[in-house]
């Protein structure tokens, strides 16, 4: 299958991933360096020189990028947070934390650092465009420093605006929340600035295209309603997080569940199990001592008409990590891993015995009860 999703190296302990849609924009950023920018200030160079140009510039950003969320990881790994990764995207990059901050302090510094690297990366680059000036290197090393050092320059400027979940929105959020003590009211309203933001910049989006600057009116269009999204969607999670956390499985998961032996044949696993139940993932257990679980993945690799050759135990997969759950876990670890592995159906153990069934469905009925019942605000946004 193909994966959206490209590992690129890890640095530090971070995995540094490449999301597909990045080669949009970085086609777009050589094209408009090469084309537009470069052969607008630095007159009689070949369509070649410019060229490289866009592409090292397009690579400076890249790292500038990368740069900037490996600060923001290691501040949040300082403090315990857990990192997946980084990833980078059309619209930036993302350092993907497992957790949110554990305190007003932690966001502060976590979301600060980053436009702070990005204003040095800025120094940096125009200090080395100036020294490059003055000893006669060639004009397009020139050209490409000065050009990263104002980029660095317009990102820590536009990261530090105070609409979450841009870090200048993050720096509002622990504002507020150091100043409350309440952390779904300081969500709620940064995430609104971001909102309302995102709604802003689409307005701008559409009178630039109107005027004739099809380019620029489409790319802030679309960073407004990704801003505007992203702000929603922030709110929502921080909601979801709060409402589950502390949540012990046993309140939805299904204790005593169907399991199947290791001896079964495909054939009727399929016809008196997955027919039967409708569930896409059996326990495998054998004298009460689990053996892991099967699922419909592991049967779709088996041609139909070989199905009667195997077993069950022939296609187990091993509990792992990936499967599994423990009992004393609550709700929140329960979402963040069905999350991180696309398993809708994890087996709950209590050590080595098996405890019961969660399910995915189950925990959002249950969330959707909760919130129904305890929550006194509207998790929707205003905007």
């Amino acid at each position: 299958m193909f994966e959206k999703k490209i590992s690129l190296f890890s640095m530090f302990g971070f995995k540094v991933s490449l999301d597909i849609t990045w080669f949009i924009l970085a086609i777009l950023i050589v094209w408009s360096l090469a084309k537009g920018v470069f052969p607008e200030d630095y007159h009689g160079l070949s369509a070649s020189v410019y060229l490289w140009m866009g592409i090292v510039g397009a690579i400076g950003l890249f790292a500038s990028i990368v740069f900037h969320e490996f600060c923001h990881s290691i501040v949040a790994r300082h403090y315990g947070i857990p990192m997946k990764g980084i990833t980078l995207f059309i619209f930036g990059g993302v350092a993907e934390m497992s957790d949110e901050p554990p305190s007003a302090k932690v966001e502060f510094l976590m979301a600060i650092v980053g436009p702070l690297s990005s204003f040095v990366l800025s120094g940096i680059f125009y200090l080395l465009a100036m020294v490059s000036n003055k000893t006669g290197l060639p004009v397009p090393i020139y050209g490409v420093l000065y050009y990263l050092g104002w980029l660095n320059f317009v990102l820590a400027v536009f990261n530090l605006i105070p609409a979450f979940p841009l870090d200048g929105g993050r720096v509002l959020r622990s504002i507020l929340w150091g100043a409350k003590g309440n952390l779904k009211w300081a969500t709620h309203i940064a995430s609104n600035m971001g909102s309302g933001f995102g709604i802003i910049l689409m307005a701008l989006g559409v009178i630039s295209f109107i005027g004739g600057n099809f380019v620029g009116g489409l790319w802030s269009f679309l960073i407004g309603m990704f801003i505007r999204g992203a702000s929603q969607m922030s709110y929502r999670q921080m909601v979801i997080r709060k409402a589950l956390i502390g949540e012990h499985i046993e309140r939805f998961m299904t204790p005593e569940p169907v399991t199947v032996l290791p001896s079964l044949s495909i054939t009727g696993l399929v016809q008196d199990y997955f027919y039967r139940y409708h569930y896409k993932m059996f326990p495998v257990v054998e004298n009460g001592s689990v053996k892991g679980c099967i699922t419909t993945k592991e049967v779709k690799e088996i041609p139909q008409e070989q199905w009667s050759r195997y077993t069950v135990g022939n296609l187990v997969k091993p509990c792992s990590n990936e499967n599994t759950i423990s009992l004393q876990d609550d709700a929140v670890k329960v979402l963040s891993l069905m999350n991180q592995t696309g398993n809708s159906r994890l087996m709950v153990m209590d050590g080595e015995k098996l405890a019961g069934i969660v399910t995915l469905k189950d925990l959002l009925q249950f969330l959707s009860l909760k919130i129904d019942l305890e929550e006194k605000e509207e998790v929707k946004m205003p905007f």
